[in-house]
């Protein structure tokens, strides 16, 4: 009979950049997720063509490329949350006080 051997593994922070050690982990997450959510809208709105994506946004072939391939790290917040604008979203900044155990940003979808 085979012994059962233990799997090792660490609990993640949430944040898995900051799991990595990565300068600016809280950023590099708040882009993943803006990201995620703009390529979440492009392909709800079946916009997965290049083109289309250029037009909506009015950005050019190669940020379109580089937004299509999550390299979200290649856009600012600020640019992101153009993004969300110009696909007729609202985005809130909201600042409040950080209770044990938060993480210092996050984003969340209404």
């Amino acid at each position: 009979m085979k012994k059962k051997s233990k799997i090792e593994f660490e609990e993640s922070s949430g944040n898995v950049f900051a799991d990595l050690g990565l300068k600016d982990a809280d950023s590099l997450l708040m882009r993943a997720e803006l990201g995620h959510q703009i390529l979440k809208i492009l392909k709800s709105r079946k916009l997965i063509k290049q083109k289309n994506v250029q037009e909506v946004l009015a950005i050019g072939q190669a940020e379109v490329s580089q937004l299509m391939n999550a390299r979200y790290h290649r856009f600012s917040e600020a640019r992101l949350m153009t993004f969300l604008n110009k696909l007729d979203r609202k985005v809130t900044v909201q600042v409040s006080r950080r209770r044990k155990n938060e993480p210092l940003q996050e984003v969340v979808m209404a």
